[in-house]
């Protein structure tokens, strides 16, 4: 092995998940982002905006299936 060579070493799981943010209004409007487990346990609330309604309304978090 060259001492140029880059040692690829075992790396730990990432601690963010993906999640859907599910609007309120019932639309389906959906939009998706990441979290870390770790430093946030409760479920993200938003307030953003829905383009089906053309509101702000409120995002609650969801599990991507």
């Amino acid at each position: 092995m060259h001492a140029t060579a880059v040692l690829h070493m075992a790396r730990g799981k990432g601690k963010t998940v993906p999640i859907k943010l599910l609007s309120s209004a019932g639309t389906g409007f959906f939009y998706t982002t990441r979290r870390n487990v770790a430093k946030t346990p409760e479920k993200f609330k938003f307030v953003k905006f829905d383009p089906v309604v053309r509101r702000h309304v409120l995002f609650t978090e969801h599990k991507i299936k």
